[in-house]
């Protein structure tokens, strides 16, 4: 006996598998599709001008766009693959594909940082004249059309993999904020080392978001506890149920986005009342932790092998 409510289910009735899909959110793959043929139209033009101007800060803000369109193709891949219902051989769904497209852009970003900030220290030791007014003009329309991105993007669920393609963007909008303050610089002062300065700058603003998302995601990969998540106040909780002696195996990880799961095994003194202190159980972890994604197994002490009951000493 076990209680469940999730979206993607396989069940098994007489013999016969029966794969269940239901759709709980709208698909975030059409605005990752608009996001992609801006970001990748523009990045062509910005990388035409950046090398035609000489500025290290245009052509930076270019590769994050290219980066970008990369990144924002593999987030609407990802967001599709998410909506696949469950098969026999991945009973969860593909739900997972997005927080891999999480780690991928990530480290993606973080090698595209590791190449900006080699190519400021080389601009430092060699110096290359920048075209100013040429490169003030394109970074502001690449402004603009940054935070038309990411106007899109942040429309609708946050989900790990949006969160992802929002980063790459964010570092898009800075990167372009940094290449008008560059040409403006160098328009009227004629200062050259504003331009791989402010591309270090940008490079290590986004760093620190890039490790923050690359932390969450290989968390959410290693089945970590989710951090605004509090294990040992879960089984509080769950044992603090009228009828439950003591809760034990008890898991919460993350599925996907949105989606936190739970198992445990529960000691109850009277299996007669299983289903209502199942259904209190279920509203208890609902309302107080918003886990949804419920499986739980309850005991009676006497049917718990002794061995197995003194090598899992109670959670709370």
């Amino acid at each position: 006996m076990h209680a469940h409510n999730h979206d993607h289910t396989l069940s098994v009735d007489k013999g016969e598998t029966h794969l269940h899909h239901h759709v709980g959110h709208d698909s975030e793959s059409g605005k990752f599709i608009v996001a992609v043929a801006i970001t990748f139209a523009f990045a062509l033009i910005e990388a035409t001008v950046g090398w035609w101007a000489g500025s290290l800060a245009l052509i930076s803000d270019a590769g994050h766009m290219v980066t970008d369109a990369s990144a924002l193709g593999l987030a609407a891949f990802a967001a599709w693959l998410a909506r696949r219902p469950p098969s026999r051989r991945h009973s969860y769904g593909l739900v997972r594909a997005e927080v891999l497209a999480a780690l991928f852009n990530s480290v993606l970003m973080l090698a595209l940082i590791a190449y900006i900030v080699a190519e400021a220290l080389d601009r430092f030791q060699h110096p290359e004249p920048v075209k100013g007014g040429a490169v003030m003009l394109v970074a502001t329309l690449g402004l603009a059309l940054n935070l038309l991105v990411g106007w899109v993007l942040s429309r609708g669920e946050h989900s790990l993999n949006s969160r992802a393609a929002l980063l790459h963007v964010i570092g898009d909008a800075l990167g372009s904020v940094a290449a008008i303050t560059a040409g403006t610089v160098i328009f009227f002062t004629g200062w050259m080392p504003i331009d791989p300065i402010l591309s270090i700058v940008v490079s290590l603003l986004i760093l620190v978001s890039a490790l923050n998302l690359l932390r969450e995601a290989v968390h959410v990969l290693m089945e970590g506890v989710p951090a605004h998540i509090d294990l040992a106040v879960v089984g509080h909780d769950l044992a603090t149920l009228p009828g439950v002696r003591r809760v034990h195996d008890l898991h919460v990880w993350t599925l996907s986005s949105g989606t936190i799961a739970l198992s445990a095994h529960i000691e109850v003194d009277d299996l007669d009342h299983w289903p209502s202190l199942l259904d209190t159980a279920r509203q208890t972890m609902a309302k107080a932790h918003g886990i949804r994604h419920i499986t739980l197994q309850p005991e009676v002490p006497h049917t718990v092998p002794v061995a197995f009951a003194s090598a899992r000493p109670p959670t709370a």
